[in-house]
């Protein structure tokens, strides 16, 4: 498809933007169909909100004494049932070489 310029069009109403099929619209679930999005996003909102404040605090001191973010150490509990404590040392360096490839992937 050709673009066009601003000057090609002469009709009264055309605001000059870009034709509507240069981009086409991408539902929030990707190509294929919702499936399951729906209940997972909603399983997603419910682990994350579900805890009182106290415990959020008290993982978020544990994750710092850590090395790790809120997010990891909460995964890791989520994910695999684990709360993890300073001997977890393999674990750990999974998670923060995980973290360094992720950052990569970020940057390419």
């Amino acid at each position: 498809m050709a673009r066009h310029r601003k000057t090609d069009f002469a009709s009264s109403g055309h605001n000059g933007g870009p034709t509507l099929e240069d981009k086409p619209h991408m539902p929030e679930w990707g190509l294929g169909g919702p499936g399951n999005y729906f209940a997972w996003k909603a399983a997603h909102r419910r682990a994350w909100r579900s805890v009182g404040h106290d415990t959020m605090l008290r993982r978020a001191g544990k994750a710092e004494a850590l090395g790790l973010t809120y997010e990891e150490y909460v995964l890791e509990i989520l994910e695999r049932g684990i709360y993890l404590q300073a001997e977890d040392v393999q674990r750990i360096a999974a998670i923060k070489a995980g973290r360094r490839s992720r950052r990569a992937r970020r940057h390419l």
